[in-house]
């Protein structure tokens, strides 16, 4: 049978060790995790770190390289937030898989183009071209957009960014399309007369959108790359002091410096 002094030793042994933990729980709570795209939203990350930890901030940053996973781990808890995306291409993920992600803040601008290999303008792509553009809806309308801007093609609706190759009335040059994945279209530009490509993926390639690009979006471009988290967490504090960190003056700088314009501040 224990004595009085054994169980007042034994409880102040489990309240030592109550407290004991607490650090563990503190810090797994200040962690927070975020997908993104190599290019340039990882590398941006990179700056916003150190401006975190002041804050008490763990960033934990998981990196993907297409634009379905991020969202969903996102919407099943899986992660917290992630940044790759814009709005249009965000409403209409929600609309599609049913989810409630919301934009929490607007950070950059990464003008969408057309690249070839084969091609120095678009007045020398051929009759019958092979064109390939992203195969989702946003970014696949967004490509369509800008052809039309380049003269190549109307659409029925031309201000429609969902536009899909069933709306195109005026194809003059016969050009042939192709919706592929994304993050394929640097790796297959070779096969292609010409290609529309997100940005974060011709830089991951080594291009240079000012240099490279046969037609660019300009800075007026609505599709700014956003911040992203669930309905539920996207007033939770550390997210909102990454939300700061991202549109500091800190960033802002980074972005001109390092992108020279291929990617633009959007604060």
């Amino acid at each position: 049978m224990l004595n009085k002094r054994t169980l007042i030793l034994a409880a102040a042994a489990l309240a030592l060790a109550a407290c004991g933990q607490k650090p563990a729980a503190t810090g797994a709570a200040d962690t927070l995790v975020i997908a993104a795209t190599p290019v340039p939203h990882a590398e941006i990350l990179e700056v916003v770190r150190p401006l975190l930890a002041k804050e008490g901030v763990k960033l934990d940053v998981k990196v993907f390289n297409d634009y379905v996973q991020p969202n969903l781990q996102v919407a099943q808890k899986q992660l917290d937030v992630n940044y790759f995306q814009t709005a249009p291409y965000l409403d209409e993920f929600n609309k599609a898989r049913g989810t409630n992600l919301v934009k929490v803040a607007g950070v950059h601008i990464e003008p969408i183009g057309a690249y070839s290999k084969k091609i120095k303008s678009l007045a020398e792509l051929p009759q019958g071209a092979s064109v390939a553009i992203p195969n989702e809806p946003s970014n696949g309308g967004r490509a369509l957009l800008l052809l039309q801007k380049g003269g190549l093609i109307t659409l029925k609706d031309p201000a429609n960014p969902l536009s899909t190759l069933n709306d195109i009335v005026a194809n003059p040059k016969g050009l042939k399309f192709k919706e592929l994945e994304a993050a394929t279209l640097p790796r297959v530009l070779g096969e292609l007369d010409l290609a529309v490509i997100n940005t974060n993926y011709v830089l991951d390639a080594g291009l240079n959108p000012a240099k490279d690009a046969l037609i660019l979006e300009d800075g007026n471009s609505p599709y700014v790359n956003l911040l992203v988290a669930r309905a539920d967490n996207k007033d939770d504090p550390r997210v909102q002091k990454l939300a700061k960190a991202l549109t500091s003056p800190e960033v802002k700088a980074f972005i001109a410096q390092k992108y020279a314009g291929a990617v633009q501040p959007a604060f």
